[in-house]
């Protein structure tokens, strides 16, 4: 069973703090915000055949990251494929999300926000790759239900906010996007 916190155990919260010149209560906050909404977005793509065909066989060269206990070693982090990554699953939603994420209390802002989401989707990549390697049935289904699984096992918050987030990005909600994650964060 794929859980969020054990997803969330392998972010180097106090790496990715000394990486950015931010407070570790501060890197904290931005990955909390940014991990269900990445996960949401994913989501989302995954729902459409086509879609999680194309997240299968991009999880293929993904999964050495991930090795053993612990969290991974930001040094080992391919932020230019973060940032293609980011860019696949939100389109043109991307700054409509990083706006309304960095205006999340205690998340750091916007250029925060931007240099946070790189450096996570190629850690979420790794463990979804993990986690589908050890998947039985279909690889297709299976990747909905690990990132079912992990939507539903973080907080009721995480669940919310993944869940909105796929929503309105398989709509192709544009603008809207902002507006349901503003929502969640009780912004206007």
């Amino acid at each position: 069973m794929t859980s969020f916190d054990d997803l969330l155990a392998l972010v180097p919260i106090a790496q990715i703090a000394a990486k950015l010149g931010v407070d570790e209560s501060t890197a904290a906050s931005a990955v909390q915000a940014a991990l269900p909404t990445l996960l949401g977005g994913l989501q989302a793509g995954a729902d459409h055949p086509e879609g999680a065909s194309t997240l299968v066989d991009t999880l293929a060269g993904h999964g050495e990251l991930v090795e053993g206990d612990g969290a991974v070693d930001i040094d080992r982090v391919d932020v230019h494929a973060g940032s293609r990554i980011v860019d696949d699953v939100f389109g043109a939603d991307q700054s409509n999300v990083i706006s309304t994420l960095g205006a999340t209390d205690g998340a750091g802002g916007n250029d925060l926000m931007a240099q946070v989401l790189p450096i996570l989707a190629p850690i979420v990549l790794a463990y979804l790759a993990k986690q589908l390697g050890g998947a039985q049935g279909g690889s297709t289904g299976a990747i909905g239900e690990i990132l079912g699984g992990l939507l539903g096992g973080g907080g009721a918050k995480s669940t919310s906010i993944g869940s909105a987030v796929g929503e309105a990005l398989a709509k192709n909600a544009g603008p809207a996007i902002g507006k349901v994650l503003g929502g969640l964060f009780g912004k206007k």
